[in-house]
C-alpha cells in the first residue's frame, strides 16, 4: 500500500515542478536562470580543437579575454548550423567570439569549421561535457556574454539569429566594455 503512495505523491512533486515551468518560461528557452550572472567565469581547462593529428594544446578559462561571447555549439545541433552564419557575421564586426565544442566528435568540429568558416578566436574541445557542466549548460547552442573582467553578465539559450541580435543582444553585447569598469 505505501508503494503507490509514494509514486503518486512523487508524480505530483514532478507536476508541479513542470507546471511551475511551463507557466514561468512558457514556450522561451531563454528565460531559464543561470546561477552564474553577475560572477566570474568559473575555472576549467580543455584542449584546443585543432586539426586532427596536431599535438594538444591546453587552455584555460583564464585564455578568455572579454568583453567576448562565449558560445556552446556541437556538429550534431541543427540550431547550431541555423546561427553559424550570423556568428561569421559578427566576427568581421569585431565581435570577440570563444567556443566550446560540446559533447562532440573533434574531427567533424574541424571539418564543419574548415567548410563553414570559423568565427571563434579558438574552441573548447569539450567531448566529455565537462565545461559544459562548469558553466550549467543546459544544452546547445547557448552563449554567455562576459565582460572586460570576464564576468558573465548574460547568457542567452538558443540560436543567434540576425532579427535576435539586432534586437536585443546587440546593446548586451555593447555594454559589456562598461560592465566591471572601476570608478
Amino acid at each position: 500500500m505505501k508503494k503507490p503512495v509514494i509514486v503518486g505523491i512523487t508524480v505530483a512533486a514532478l507536476m508541479g515542478v513542470f507546471g511551475f515551468f511551463f507557466i514561468t518560461l512558457g514556450n522561451d528557452p531563454s528565460k531559464l536562470p543561470s546561477q552564474l550572472e553577475g560572477k566570474p567565469l568559473p575555472e576549467f581547462s580543455a584542449s584546443k580543437l585543432s586539426a586532427p593529428g596536431s599535438i594538444a594544446q591546453i587552455l584555460t578559462n583564464e585564455d578568455i579575454k572579454g568583453p567576448a561571447l562565449v558560445n556552446i555549439w556541437a556538429t550534431w545541433c541543427p540550431t547550431c548550423r541555423d546561427e553559424h552564419e550570423t556568428l561569421n557575421v559578427l566576427k568581421t564586426q569585431g565581435i570577440n567570439i570563444y567556443g566550446v565544442n560540446y559533447k562532440d566528435d573533434p574531427k567533424l568540429a574541424y571539418e564543419w569549421l574548415q567548410n563553414l568558416g570559423n568565427p571563434y578566436l579558438f574552441n573548447f574541445l569539450d567531448m566529455s561535457g565537462a565545461v559544459g557542466i562548469e558553466l550549467g549548460v543546459y544544452g546547445a547552442p547557448e552563449t554567455f556574454f562576459v565582460d572586460k573582467n570576464n564576468v558573465i553578465q548574460y547568457r542567452h539559450v538558443g540560436a543567434i539569429l540576425p532579427d535576435i541580435w539586432n534586437s536585443k543582444l546587440k546593446a548586451i553585447y555593447e555594454s559589456l566594455d562598461a560592465k566591471g569598469a572601476q570608478p
